[in-house]
């Protein structure tokens, strides 16, 4: 017989045999306990000690028969009928995956480059001021995920298994801690060579990933029929195309406008990224405990009363304990910034994204590409006050978050994790005022919630404007196929359906088995 049982424990007794524990919570002799399984591990910190909250599968009185071993059912579709999946981020490979175990054939193909390449040019970004457009933080094998962290928390279960997706991301090299953490993360240090390992297991089942290939152009000739041109000359013939593109590719978003494929317009959210000292972190959700714990998060929402709306949402995004914050450019004379946390999350520092909640009314939602309008003007904003010179550098505007909040700017030496380096600026020749008022607003209700969040020793980032695409791809809900392209599968975060790694890649088994029921 299996029980599922939930107890706490203090953190100096974490790694004990927890039999005697369980037997006491179910109120049994421990001799009937014949196998413990932990299925899930957290941290409450709500009380004055941290405590660990530990879930376990509890099998009494019998052993319980040997666990099958998780597989993929993967076939060899080298001769299979293809399927073009534009994009190499965690929608397009975990869609490739699913539609070998359908029997079909995936081709891939990829802007930018495979991961040992593209370090490169990532390391270039920091340390240079240069952005290739092809190949960086967002664009490349594994997409903007691979060197953004890793974190796979997600609330998506309920559309996919999100089981299934980190089995898969474990038997590729990832550590099985994802399986039991309630907040699971790889780490940017470990993420690259587990892409690269799914990447192999696709190519060894027949499919294909195809770098440096830039899709250029899309025909809807006829109900199977659609011819998909690339920048290099290629050209494939397909019956089905999965654009599962990531939330930056705006090039791709124009060329389908300019095909007559209906987008619209929805609302997203940007703001800036906040840097406070790991330590302060550590005590505000953690007190003065003397257990070493790991490194703390947060998790912050208020709403604000901005021009008469008083339910401007205001939240913290991407929240990275133990991180760094890197520059995201997609193209010259731009500013994004990003965060991104090692396996260990041993950086000094933590970062999140705070961010204000883009509504319908603040952009003209009739201009499809308004959303994106928006980020690039503030992008370009943020490059321009902060002196930057083309192909020199990427430094980024900040503020100290107290004087950002008491509207002064004035220079500042506060130690940063972003590389490239700060230049002390007033925030609100960047922002719309919705923005700038919402996130001031937002700030001080976050300080009443962490007191000393607002502080002297914090700084203020801007900005990061790319937490979500601000256009969607409208599909049908039942075949989640584009509404009036047949054959054509938005897919993922770029065509609005996702936002994370999990997210994106339990989107991008739903369209592989819609595919596979599409052409079957």
């Amino acid at each position: 017989m299996k029980q599922s049982v939930t107890i706490r424990v203090l953190p100096d007794k974490l790694d004990r045999d927890q039999s005697k524990n369980i037997a006491e919570k179910l109120e049994i002799n421990i001799d009937r306990i014949k196998k413990i399984s932990l299925r899930k591990r957290s941290i409450d910190s709500r009380r004055s000690n941290p405590i660990y909250q530990l879930t376990f599968d509890v099998y009494l009185d019998t052993e319980p028969e040997a666990e099958e071993q998780f597989r993929l059912e993967l076939k060899d579709v080298s001769k299979a009928t293809p399927v073009i999946v534009i994009g190499a981020g965690p929608a397009g490979l975990f869609c490739a995956l699913q539609l070998i175990e359908n029997g079909l054939k995936p081709i891939i193909l990829e802007r930018g480059k495979a991961v040992k390449e593209r370090r490169k040019d990532v390391a270039s970004v920091s340390r240079k001021g240069l952005v290739n457009p092809e190949s960086n933080y967002c664009y490349g094998e594994g997409g903007a995920g691979t060197f953004s962290d890793g974190k796979l928390y997600t609330r998506s279960g309920k559309k996919g298994s999100i089981r299934k997706v980190l089995n898969i991301f474990t038997m590729h090299g990832a550590k099985k801690d994802i399986l039991i953490d309630a907040h699971p993360h790889i780490g940017t240090n470990k993420l690259p060579a587990v892409i690269s390992a799914i990447s192999d297991t696709i190519r060894d089942a027949g499919g294909e990933i195809l770098f440096n290939t830039k899709v250029n152009d899309i025909e809807f000739l006829s109900e199977k029929k659609i011819i998909v041109t690339c920048q290099d000359g290629q050209i494939f013939d397909t019956q089905s195309v999965i654009a599962a593109t990531g939330h930056s590719s705006r090039e791709f978003l124009y060329m389908l406008k300019q095909n007559n494929v209906e987008l619209e317009a929805k609302p997203f959210a940007l703001g800036v990224r906040v840097e406070h000292p790991q330590g302060f972190i550590n005590k505000t959700q953690y007190g003065d405990t003397k257990y070493q714990l790991p490194s703390a998060a947060y998790s912050l929402r208020a709403q604000v009363e901005n021009h008469g709306d008083t339910n401007r949402g205001v939240f913290s995004f991407c929240m990275c304990p133990g991180g760094i914050i890197c520059p995201a450019a997609t193209n010259e004379n731009e500013i994004v910034v990003n965060g991104w946390s090692p396996s260990k999350r041993n950086s000094k520092y933590a970062n999140s994204g705070i961010v204000v909640e883009i509504k319908p009314e603040d952009i003209n939602m009739e201009d499809v590409f308004s959303g994106i309008e928006l980020q690039k003007e503030i992008e370009s904003a943020a490059f321009s006050i902060a002196g930057n010179t083309t192909g020199e550098t990427l430094c980024a505007p900040a503020e100290r978050l107290d004087l950002f909040i008491k509207g002064k700017t004035t220079d500042f030496k506060l130690d940063s994790s972003y590389n490239p380096g700060l230049v002390a600026s007033d925030l609100k020749a960047i922002f719309p005022s919705y923005i700038y008022n919402a996130l001031k607003k937002g700030l001080k209700e976050f300080d009443k919630k962490l007191r000393g969040f607002v502080s002297k020793e914090a700084i203020i980032v801007a900005p990061e404007s790319r937490t979500s695409s601000p256009v969607r791809i409208p599909r049908d809900s039942k075949t989640l196929m584009h509404i009036e392209k047949q054959g054509f599968f938005p897919c993922g975060e770029g065509a609005g359906y996702a936002g994370g790694i999990v997210s994106a890649a339990i989107d991008g088994q739903r369209v592989a088995d819609a595919v596979a029921n599409y052409l079957n």
